[in-house]
């Protein structure tokens, strides 16, 4: 699709309050074929909530940089990342991406001995004194943008012709590693044929990733890496809606049958917010949904046969 000289992607749009399971997960199966990219509605988020969240990021990302700095993120990746920290395609960046983030995980107190494991242990918060109000904010979102990618697992399960609490089970999102990204594009002006992105391009390791974002143009996909040249096109905004995406882990998991995308963001000058919720989120805010940290990630069952061998 094509739109004042931009070329956009169409995704097939999920209603997670849709009676109609075989239709949700006939969409969801065609999307996964096809990019691996789609949209959630009606998700049980309430906009008003989501509204709140991107007020909330935008609180802590026009802190001085100063009070910023004393939040850096850790080695169990919790805190504060400053623009041009990240480089996700250094060899074709020239500084590194312009955007600042803020990660978050479920929280697990140091003593805890889960917090020896990878990605696990306490987050970093800035003071309430500061951000009165803040931590209460992001750890309920965080909770409940997890209880969306569960929603989202288990069609994805039975799209895989697995039962539909596959991946409820202990071992898989049982104690998973959620993370949330609170992500802000400053509004420097991205130039691909110079280096310079908002982010550049990678595609997600996890199991799924959420995102949700603010009306500003800017996320771009590639549906096949190998082009030369590649051919990307602009993701829509869709308010209310998480843009769901799947990552690398599940592609593995599906015996390469699913895809997992290559995608970066370019900024055209408006400054972008958004949020990532990772499952293994202009303001931008994404989670990401991985499987619990001893999970075994092999090809699945049923996406194998004499034909298509695991790989």
């Amino acid at each position: 699709m094509d739109n004042g000289g931009k070329s956009f992607s169409a995704f097939k749009c999920i209603d997670l309050s849709s009676p109609d399971i075989h239709e949700s997960v006939s969409l969801l199966k065609q999307a996964c074929l096809d990019c691996g990219f789609f949209y959630v509605i009606n998700h049980g988020i309430s906009q008003e909530f989501m509204d709140e969240v991107f007020s909330q990021s935008k609180r802590f990302f026009t802190l001085p940089l100063s009070e910023k700095m004393k939040l850096l993120r850790n080695e169990k990746h919790r805190g504060y990342a400053p623009v041009l920290d990240e480089s996700l395609d250094p060899e074709n960046q020239v500084d590194g991406d312009y955007k600042e983030a803020y990660y978050f995980g479920v929280e697990i107190p140091k003593d805890d001995p889960k917090s020896e494991k990878l990605f696990c242990g306490p987050n970093v918060w800035p003071s309430a004194d500061i951000l009165p109000g803040w931590r209460q904010t992001i750890e309920k979102f965080h909770q409940e943008a997890l209880e969306v990618g569960k929603a989202v697992a288990r069609i994805i399960a039975l799209a895989l012709d697995l039962e539909r609490d596959f991946f409820d089970k202990p071992e898989m999102l049982g104690e998973p590693i959620a993370s949330l990204t609170l992500l802000h594009y400053e509004g420097k002006i991205s130039d691909p044929s110079t280096g310079i992105y908002g982010a550049g391009a990678h595609s997600d390791f996890g199991l799924i990733t959420l995102l949700a974002t603010d009306d500003i143009l800017g996320l771009q996909i590639c549906k096949d890496k190998d082009a030369k040249p590649q051919t990307w096109e602009y993701v829509a905004p869709l308010k209310g809606a998480f843009i769901v995406n799947l990552g690398d882990m599940l592609e593995r998991w599906s015996n390469c049958i699913f895809k997992s995308t290559l995608h970066r963001v370019l900024v055209h000058g408006p400054e972008r917010y958004s949020f990532l919720s990772f499952f293994f989120l202009g303001y931008k805010i994404a989670l990401f949904v991985e499987p619990s940290p001893d999970c075994l990630v092999e090809c699945l069952p049923t996406c194998q046969s004499d034909n298509n061998p695991p790989k």
